[in-house]
């Protein structure tokens, strides 16, 4: 068996009639700039909603741990989109076999983040909401140890093509898309994944379901209504987050089926769009959050005013500090100037002695300052 890891990515991706452009057309500029673009705000948007989980204890429960860690999934995809868009384009001829093989491994290992992630919510969320929780009993350890999980087997399944499942010793079976990986390859990616997607919506439909005849049952009693409200409120938020992932990754996906299975069929046409697409939903999840959960929106608005309200509270520490000794200094001069005019007089006419003395604590005070 012949093995061609040290040819070029032009020599793979000619076979798969995927031309590499020689030189910047107006189309890439426009396409990496929007990418970065993208990228940046995707990055700076779930940095906020990690910060956001952190600082506010309220959110210390492990769906919104596992919302954190799908907020790190994103913001690793962000990081992944980044180094895509620097390593496109013209820039692509430049990389050998196995950088081509880290760029696509990043993105791989983001996307099994978070579709495990997501799942590991749907099952948190079916643990819960059958026994009419709010938050599941979960310890932190446990969360802690899935959570580690979750990453070991999203590292995994983006090795796999690295460790071997790939065309670069079998040239017949490579995919156009990806022209490195194998079309067995991408057909089991694209149905696994879409498998875990048709369980997810199962799992939360059945919960649905559920939640919708418990509320026929619940009395109207108050605290059983707040209650139920919180509930769905945050089954709605977790369901619009899945709704969204679903939406932005199932033609991405549905291509990549089609590349596996279907060699005549012109891919490539639709490639760019899918991808930016599944790009989007990385900054969809913070923009859900703010939309949905109130608590989470007031921690964003304290954490992007922070420097603001320091700078604010710095000026009023040091105005009432201010004002504070400049009144007790004056205070001690009119007690000092009052018990030295009562010695001379022998306690005279108070009201035209205090203004005199007034008169005079002023003037000593104006002297001071001067």
């Amino acid at each position: 068996m012949v093995c061609y890891d040290n040819m070029s990515i032009d020599f793979f991706y000619n076979r798969s009639m995927k031309n590499i452009s020689e030189t910047w057309r107006p189309k890439d500029v426009v396409v990496v700039s929007l990418g970065l673009l993208v990228c940046f705000f995707v990055i700076f948007a779930n940095i906020l909603v990690m910060m956001a989980i952190f600082m506010n204890r309220r959110f210390h429960y492990p769906i919104y741990y596992l919302l954190g860690n799908l907020a790190a999934a994103d913001l690793f995809a962000g990081i992944s989109y980044m180094y895509l868009m620097f390593h496109t384009g013209p820039w692509t001829a430049r990389l050998n076999v196995h950088q081509w093989f880290v760029r696509q491994g990043l993105i791989d290992t983001s996307l099994t983040a978070s579709v495990i992630n997501l799942m590991a919510i749907a099952l948190e969320r079916h643990q819960t909401i059958f026994t009419m929780q709010l938050h599941s009993k979960m310890t932190n350890h446990r969360v802690v140890l899935l959570i580690i999980g979750i990453w070991v087997i999203a590292i995994v399944m983006g090795l796999v093509p690295t460790m071997g499942w790939n065309c670069v010793c079998n040239l017949d079976v490579c995919s156009t898309m990806a022209p490195l990986y194998s079309r067995s390859y991408l057909v089991f990616w694209a149905v696994l994944n879409l498998l875990i997607f048709t369980v997810m919506v199962a799992v939360y439909t059945r919960i649905f379901i559920y939640v919708r005849r418990k509320n026929h049952r619940m009395s109207q009693h108050t605290s059983q209504v707040k209650h139920k409200e919180t509930v769905v409120n945050l089954m709605k938020t977790v369901v619009l987050i899945l709704g969204c992932f679903v939406v932005c990754w199932t033609p991405g996906l549905v291509l990549l089926l089609l590349d596996g299975l279907c060699k005549s069929c012109n891919v490539l046409t639709y490639e760019k769009f899918f991808l930016v697409m599944a790009e989007c939903n990385s900054f969809m999840n913070p923009i859900i959050y703010s939309y949905r959960d109130k608590d989470m929106r007031e921690t964003f608005k304290r954490i992007l005013c922070y420097p603001c309200r320091s700078s604010q509270q710095t000026d009023d520490h040091s105005g009432v500090r201010f004002n504070t000794i400049e009144q007790e200094r004056k205070r001690r001069v009119l007690q000092d100037s009052w018990v030295a005019r009562r010695g001379r007089d022998g306690g005279g006419e108070r009201v035209n002695g205090g203004q005199v003395v007034l008169k005079d604590a002023e003037k000593m005070l104006e002297d001071s300052e001067s």
